[in-house]
């Protein structure tokens, strides 16, 4: 019997001081096996009810409404802003802006909200708003980033709340610093998936490396993205909701058998705990470990094996417009900043010292 989640009856709840979904339905052998074979369901014998951790897969699953966004947020605003901020996740979701966009767009809007306390948001003035950003760079210290993701925040309610289209005429953003991509060599490389045991971990640095995607697009692949007589994956949704293929690396084809064989994913390519998507700071996580275990002390997050995918391919002589297509980059500047990281042309250039 194939699980159907309309034979049965979910609602939310607490057990043991943790939340949980509680899973109801008339006693039956099949509906049992078939919830068992789908999810991780404890059976509790003070309530005699099945139930499962509450996590947005399974609240998916059973047709739950997710956790509200900004919930911890909201309750330590001001009862006179806390219409403000609820106006301002609703258009938020109105423009199907992507989940963690609106959990960063709610963090950064509620701190605004707890600096004015009693003091009506839609009240403020530009003058009072450019004191505010001051405050933000001298007293707390704020960096270039997370001064843009504050006034893009700000910004946006404004603009498409207000509707106060030049509010931030006179209100200007801080230069961003021009960092540079950072970048592994091959060799560092080998030595990260050499020093990786675990199968399905490897997989995942592979597949950062191998494809260069970000992490968010490795936990989002699903088994059907796979085409290997294509010899291509398709990157569904990747950011700005846009889809594109990337190619299937042959190398990667003897490790992915071996995932099938052991693993056995159904939706997900790497299934997490509870089989929904695996957690982005898990495979971080995993990242950092493999780090550890390899002996390689860099400064560096997973995005830099994006970063030397592309790196490499423009070393390799690839064409930069189709390692932009790659890359899923709207705009080509994005994709030149590698050309500032390759060595394939600065390697030629002979320092004057070895002339002498």
């Amino acid at each position: 019997m194939d699980f159907n989640a309309a034979a049965y009856t979910s609602y939310l709840g607490e057990h043991k001081g943790q939340e949980v979904i509680w899973v109801s339905f008339p006693k039956n052998d099949n509906l049992i096996s078939a919830l068992k074979r789908k999810v991780k369901a404890r059976w509790s014998q003070s309530q005699k009810c099945w139930y499962v951790a509450d996590v947005a897969h399974y609240r998916e699953l059973f047709g739950l409404e997710q956790k509200s966004i900004g919930k911890f947020a909201f309750q330590k605003i001001h009862p006179v802003n806390q219409p403000a901020f609820e106006r301002f996740r609703g258009q938020l979701a109105l423009k199907a802006y992507s989940r963690n966009t609106i959990k960063t767009y709610c963090m950064e809007f509620a701190q605004f909200l707890y600096i004015l306390k009693s003091h009506r948001v839609e009240n403020i003035t530009a003058d009072q708003l450019r004191s505010y950003c001051l405050y933000c760079i001298q007293k707390l210290k704020l960096t270039e980033n997370q001064m843009h993701s504050r006034l893009n925040a700000l910004k946006f309610y404004f603009e498409q709340v207000l509707r106060r289209e030049k509010f931030f005429f006179d209100i200007p953003r801080p230069k961003k610093p021009s960092s540079l991509p950072k970048v592994w060599s091959t060799t560092d490389i080998v030595k990260l998936f050499k020093a990786t045991d675990n199968l399905k971990h490897l997989l995942m640095l592979k597949l950062c490396y191998g494809m260069g995607l970000r992490v968010s697009e490795v936990v989002r692949l699903k088994v059907e993205h796979i085409d290997s007589k294509r010899m291509q994956v398709l990157i569904a949704a990747a950011k700005g909701k846009k889809d594109r293929y990337v190619t299937l690396p042959e190398s990667i084809l003897k490790d992915l058998r071996s995932y099938y064989l052991q693993y056995h994913p159904k939706d997900y390519l790497l299934g997490g705990q509870y089989g929904g998507q695996y957690a982005i700071r898990s495979v971080q996580a995993v990242f950092e470990q493999a780090m550890k275990n390899a002996g390689i002390h860099k400064s560096v997050g997973i995005h830099s094996l994006r970063h030397s995918y592309a790196t490499h391919l423009l070393e390799y002589g690839t064409d930069i417009s189709l390692i932009q297509k790659l890359l899923g980059h709207h705009d080509i500047k994005t994709t030149q900043i590698y050309t500032h990281v390759s060595q394939r042309d600065l390697a030629k250039v002979k320092s004057p010292l070895d002339r002498i």
